[in-house]
């Protein structure tokens, strides 16, 4: 399990942008985000990452960095995906992306039933649902297409997943490569995710180039 014991804030302040790691938070007024803008420590509000510049190394290893604490991974983990996307048809970069969007944990996320990876990561966890009538409770577990998403009948008692419930039939925000139906809390994947769903501006090319080197 990734344990990201830093303030997930700063994680956010380092990237330069939202990450959405505390979910609702990270849409309120209270983001550290809109009140702190800038890199932490106590230079970084004079001048910044826009004050001193990046290295082509440097601007690669935050580029990873984004993207390995966007899906709350370790290294190790990251390293694992980079290689089994090494070994697929196709480009690197892409697979990379595809792998990552597909594992169970974010899919539990991209469907709007947890606020945040790590509420995903905790709901899979506890054996919160069914993968084709069996139950998964591993996050990193990687779904394919076809795959059917359910909701243990019984689990769907807890007030968490009746409130859940009843705010998912209102607004559905579900990614397009997915399927769900709010009222039987089960889903789909209906195809491949792509690069474009990673939805905040990580250039994967700079990944790559980075454990290319």
């Amino acid at each position: 399990m990734a344990n990201q014991v830093k303030s997930k804030c700063k994680l956010c302040r380092r990237a330069g942008e939202k990450l959405f790691l505390k979910g609702d938070r990270c849409i309120s007024p209270k983001c550290a985000m809109v009140r702190k803008p800038y890199i932490p420590g106590v230079h970084g509000n004079a001048g910044g990452r826009k004050g001193r510049g990046l290295s082509d190394f440097g601007k690669q290893l935050a580029e990873k960095q984004k993207l390995k604490r966007l899906y709350r991974v370790t290294e190790k983990q990251f390293k694992k995906h980079l290689k089994e996307a090494e070994l697929q048809t196709g480009v690197v970069g892409e697979n990379l992306v595809i792998r990552l969007e597909s594992r169970f944990d974010n899919i539990i996320y991209r469907l709007g039933i947890a606020v945040s990876r790590a509420q995903a990561r905790q709901l899979v966890s506890h054996s919160m649902f069914t993968v084709n009538g069996k139950v998964l409770n591993i996050p990193s577990a990687i779904l394919k297409v076809g795959d059917e998403i359910v909701l243990k009948p019984h689990k769907k008692e807890k007030v968490f997943f009746k409130d859940l419930q009843a705010i998912l039939k209102k607004k559905q925000n579900v990614a397009p490569w997915l399927s769900f139906d709010a009222s039987n809390m089960s889903a789909k994947v209906l195809a491949a995710p792509n690069k474009d769903d990673l939805g905040t501006g990580v250039n994967v090319s700079l990944v790559i180039e980075f454990y290319s080197r």
